[in-house]
């Protein structure tokens, strides 16, 4: 196939989505595919790459001088050229590939349901509902989508005029190497890195800190736990950075307590702490996916997450689930309760908790990074053929 992959700009300052259309080059190059990308260059923005204007200078290159080139561009392709948006919030460029077969990777829809109001723990300004509607005008505009999950699926259809059949699911593949070691080999890897880990275990919360983590959830709900230990496992709190609302949360932890803060864990460190934690905490108010739930669980850990979607359509059998916790509702109270259940999840017995851990690792093996990219490209045959219809990896929180 001839594949035209769209990425975002270099000078974005979150570079997930980058790598994952990175990601899919090499892939896609490697099994033979002739693959370009392109991505908006940095012209205004070189003249002015920071400060309080920077964002809007970036949207010129975006979003008025991009598509200028972009159109020159198209009419140099053969006409059995696919053209892939590696993430949704690239919708504006939708228009102007039309009417191509344009493809539309769809990870999440947090961003354009907090526009909408319906996330109240992110409200949303002026200017970034108007962004919002803006995108979605553009991908609603496609033909054809592929959808991170059921939930991502679902909320694309609830909220643009996507049709069903037009929507598919392909679970995300892990791409790095996450697999499960003894505790005493973690600890001697952590050790490597500067890192003192208890040889009796430790529990793990690992996110950028972003609202709908629930860190001060996450540290609530330690807390009420460390108060019924006399020495309570240490919380490590990996790329979270103490704001506001995580020192109010840490001001409630009793005496015992230990919560330790640590960033820019290397590969090999990060496989490590989940390997040796006793629990991985991810009470999430909302994922688009939720990669730490998977890469916990390839290493052995097992989590503790919110049974909402996706988290419970990602987590399986073995993942214990909490309530969310809802606006307006006691935060103490539901940390209570949720300590009440990691302290269940903890008294397991030796043989039942390598039996939890070994069925981790087998449910994890579900989301291999060749499966998703198989996934891609049979649907992305389809779109070519004219004959795309919605599909959705098997997967099922029934252990097979």
């Amino acid at each position: 196939m001839r594949i035209v992959l769209f990425a975002h700009p270099s000078f974005m300052t979150s570079q997930s989505m980058p790598r994952f259309a990175a990601m899919l080059q090499q892939a896609y190059t490697t099994l033979g595919h002739e693959v370009q990308v392109w991505s908006p260059q940095a012209r205004v923005r070189a003249l002015m790459p920071s400060g309080p204007l920077a964002k809007w200078v970036g949207y010129v290159d975006q979003y008025l001088l991009f598509p200028i080139w972009l159109r020159r561009r198209l009419r140099q392709q053969p006409a059995d050229t696919l053209f892939v948006m590696t993430d949704q919030a690239q919708g504006p460029w939708v228009p102007h590939v039309l009417p191509r077969p344009v493809v539309v990777h769809t990870h999440d829809l947090l961003a354009l349901r907090s526009a909408l109001g319906e996330i109240p723990e992110n409200p949303t300004g002026w200017s970034g509902r108007l962004y919002q509607r803006y995108i979605r005008r553009g991908f609603s505009q496609a033909q054809h989508f592929i959808c991170i999950s059921k939930r991502t699926r679902s909320d694309l259809l609830r909220l643009s005029s996507v049709a069903p059949h037009s929507a598919a699911v392909v679970y995300n593949g892990l791409n790095q190497r996450f697999v499960p070691m003894p505790r005493a080999e973690a600890c001697r890897v952590l050790a490597a890195h500067g890192l003192t880990a208890p040889p009796s275990g430790w529990l793990l919360h690992l996110s950028g800190g972003q609202w709908y983590k629930n860190v001060p959830g996450v540290i609530r709900l330690y807390a009420h736990f460390a108060r019924e230990q006399e020495l309570p496992p240490p919380l490590w709190l990996v790329g979270v950075k103490p704001t506001e609302a995580v020192r109010a949360a840490m001001a409630e932890l009793p005496p015992q307590a230990v919560v330790q803060f640590h960033y820019g864990l290397p590969h090999d460190a990060l496989q490590a702490a989940y390997a040796g934690a006793l629990a991985f905490l991810f009470p999430s108010h909302a994922e688009g996916f939720g990669w730490p739930i998977v890469e916990a669980q390839a290493c052995g850990c097992p989590v503790v997450t919110t049974d909402d979607a996706p988290m419970n359509e990602i987590g399986g059998p073995e993942t214990t689930y909490l309530p969310r916790l809802q606006r307006g509702e006691d935060p103490k109270r539901w940390a209570a309760q949720a300590a009440a259940r990691l302290a269940d999840l903890l008294e397991r017995t030796p043989s039942e908790d390598l039996r939890r851990r070994l069925a981790c690792v087998a449910w994890a093996q579900r989301f291999s990074a060749e499966q998703a990219i198989s996934g891609y490209l049979r649907l992305y045959e389809q779109a070519l053929q004219g004959q795309f219809a919605a599909s959705t990896t098997p997967l099922t929180r029934q252990a097979s």
